[in-house]
């Protein structure tokens, strides 16, 4: 069996998605991204895919040492989401090809279904309040929120109090047997996080995550050392190197990307290596449908799996949803804010290929807001 082409389809509302077919007919499906620059993450897969022309698609370890090492420059958020997509596409051919699940290919399935969270936006705790009791109602046990926006480098009395009533209101909404996790999305300075982090342990939050942005994980261990609340992070983080120092630095939650970081291989070495320093793993997942079927796939996999996120009904969903380009969304369907283990050959959805060849013709050009502080300057989104 050799793979024969690929093709990519840039389709709302962000998403960008890559098609591999082989001679014999076997087609999977991979969601290679970075959000707001998928136009560039379709050429990077446009110049792996020179490669992997005339190859064949089951010698995925072979193919992941070659499209992340082949080159004199490694690494970074395109490379790696180009490759990402590309890796989930060949484990969706191998499950397909041999007739099992990818959980299956990892050593099998450790759970018989996975535990998801819903998002919320609350930018006020009325607001807050009432979109918690609408995924409550829904099932879902645990939600994540933001917990502020632009935020001052220290925080200053009403920003601190701010963020500790948003999260008080989510903690009220969901009672003492839910989870809210609250993501700081990395705009908290160090000093900022040390500040707030102890206000709202009393609150008990799932985890805390990207206390600061990811160039500053040289400061994690006093952020750790300092918060009596779990600390999460990796969803900007591209493979095993960069997450070693921050799990060393004694993070609770490592949250790699199946989209970002290398694909379903990297993301289940990742696991592995965060098993050994006692960290859970979380991947994040604000996607689409392939990303969240190659998410759960290693989920189900892996034994230190804490919590699955999904983006059905997130903010950025807008004139498609995680559903859209699905044949059955059945793969889908949460029961009791879990997603039911399947038996489905490959990463278990079916594409609904001509939905995603006529978004394509429209396609998008999603870029993330541009935000500032009061004075003008340049602040974290």
């Amino acid at each position: 069996m050799k793979i024969t082409r690929i093709e990519t389809f840039l389709v709302p509302p962000r998403w960008l998605f890559c098609r591999v077919e082989t001679d014999d007919g076997v087609v999977g499906w991979g969601e290679p991204v970075v959000e707001g620059r998928a136009e560039v993450v379709r050429a990077a897969v446009d110049v792996l895919a020179g490669y992997l022309i005339g190859q064949d698609p089951l010698r995925i370890q072979d193919h992941w040492q070659v499209l992340t090492k082949g080159g004199f420059y490694r690494g970074g958020p395109v490379l790696s989401s180009a490759v990402a997509g590309l890796d989930q596409a060949l484990w969706d051919i191998a499950g397909k090809t041999y007739g099992a699940p990818v959980h299956a290919l990892l050593g099998g399935p450790v759970r018989d279904r996975v535990r998801v969270y819903a998002w919320v936006g609350g930018d006020e705790p009325t607001e807050l309040s009432e979109q918690i009791a609408a995924q409550v109602e829904a099932g879902f046990t645990a939600v994540k929120m933001n917990g502020a926006g632009a935020t001052s480098p220290i925080p200053t009395a009403a920003e601190t109090a701010a963020v500790v009533d948003r999260v008080a209101a989510a903690r009220e909404a969901l009672g003492p047997d839910r989870d809210v996790a609250v993501d700081f999305h990395g705009r908290f300075t160090a000093a900022g996080a040390r500040r707030v982090l102890p206000e709202l342990a009393a609150l008990h939050p799932l985890f805390v995550e990207e206390p600061v942005v990811p160039e500053h994980g040289h400061l994690l261990p006093g952020l750790v050392a300092a918060s009596p609340v779990p600390l999460a992070t990796g969803e900007r983080l591209y493979g095993r190197t960069e997450f070693l120092p921050v799990l060393a630095a004694g993070i609770a939650v490592a949250q790699p990307d199946l989209s970002h970081a290398g694909g379903i291989s990297e993301v289940h070495r990742i696991a592995s290596l965060a098993e050994t320093y006692g960290a859970q793993l979380a991947p994040h997942c604000p996607l689409g449908p392939i990303a969240l079927a190659a998410s759960l796939q290693v989920a189900f996999a892996t034994p230190n799996f804490l919590i699955q996120e999904q983006s059905r009904g997130i903010h950025y969903n807008k004139d498609a949803d995680l559903l859209s380009y699905l044949v059955d969304p059945e793969p889908f369907r949460f029961v009791a804010g879990h997603a039911p283990r399947g038996d489905a050959p490959g990463l278990g959805v079916t594409i609904d290929e001509a939905a995603v060849r006529a978004a394509d013709r429209t396609g998008h050009a999603w870029r993330n807001p541009v935000w500032r502080h009061p004075d003008g300057s340049f602040a974290e989104w």
